[in-house]
């Protein structure tokens, strides 16, 4: 049983004054495309009472009034980094997060998504109102329906809005629990302590075919795919043998996309959103 917090949702963003990708939109001006990021989260995130740490990566002066101006004072939290980096950053994400006393559903996100607006909630209520559910996405990513590394049994469940399925991998931007954090960010934290991605950690965390041995050789004839088994088995066996298996969920459709443009969600005329955001 959940205990009743301050806030519905601590949010630890993170943000970087460099364009990253190749984003459908304002590839040339990242404080642009910060802004028209944020302003979707915050329309996303609709009525929830939120707590949002701003975690500014050698941003100039003007990010600062970027998030001033999206969130009240008594709901935000500013820390300007020296430059440390996207893993060292994602570091600071699980400490503040797991430590805060604010709130048990707790929030990554990176400052190149777009969300759809009053959608938050539903990944809020999804992850309160189900007892299987260890961490949401709110990206359907393109890879999940062609990739060889997606070639699993999903769960899926039904719910108004969306149709909700298990997955083996998303990137940094994800919505979990305090106490499910705690338990997992040994493997979280290899993100930043090895070379390895979010492909990686979340495939130790779901174990998603990783440990089916007839998906294990077929991969043995497609190099990319086995070096990254190879890693995940690597640094993550004690996981996959010995620790629970943990649920990754996402929506479909989307209620948010990666801002590559060569990767959006599927289904979702994402232009018509932009240009009505703009």
């Amino acid at each position: 049983m959940m205990s009743v917090k301050k806030y519905d949702l601590v949010i630890a963003y993170r943000i970087y004054p460099r364009v990253s990708k190749n984003p459908p939109i304002l590839n040339d001006d990242k404080y642009k495309l910060a802004e028209f990021c944020l302003k979707s989260f915050k329309e996303s995130l609709g009525s929830l009472n939120i707590k949002i740490w701003a975690l500014l990566d050698n941003c100039p002066k003007e990010y600062e009034s970027l998030f001033r101006k999206y969130f009240e004072p008594n709901q935000l939290i500013i820390l300007n980094l020296n430059a440390i980096g996207n893993k060292a950053s994602f570091d600071l994400q699980i400490k503040i997060l797991s430590e805060q006393k604010d709130s048990e559903i707790v929030y990554f996100a990176e400052d190149d998504y777009f969300y759809l607006p009053n959608q938050f909630r539903m990944m809020v209520n999804f992850f309160t109102q189900n007892f299987n559910v260890d961490f949401i996405t709110p990206y359907d990513h393109p890879d999940y329906y062609y990739h060889q590394l997606h070639r699993y049994k999903s769960i899926i469940k039904i719910s108004t809005y969306h149709h909700w399925r298990t997955i083996a991998s998303t990137t940094c931007t994800f919505l979990t629990s305090k106490t499910i954090l705690i338990k997992t960010k040994k493997v979280l934290m290899l993100y930043t302590k090895k070379n390895v991605d979010d492909a990686t950690i979340f495939n130790i965390l779901t174990k998603e075919g990783v440990t089916n041995p007839v998906i294990l050789f077929r991969s043995l004839f497609k190099k990319s795919i086995f070096v990254l088994y190879f890693r995940i088995w690597r640094h993550g066996w004690k996981n996959l043998l010995f620790r629970k298996r943990r649920k990754l969920w996402c929506p479909i459709p989307a209620i948010g996309t990666h801002m590559e443009s060569t990767f959006l969600a599927p289904t979702i005329k994402w232009n018509d959103f932009f240009n009505q955001s703009i």
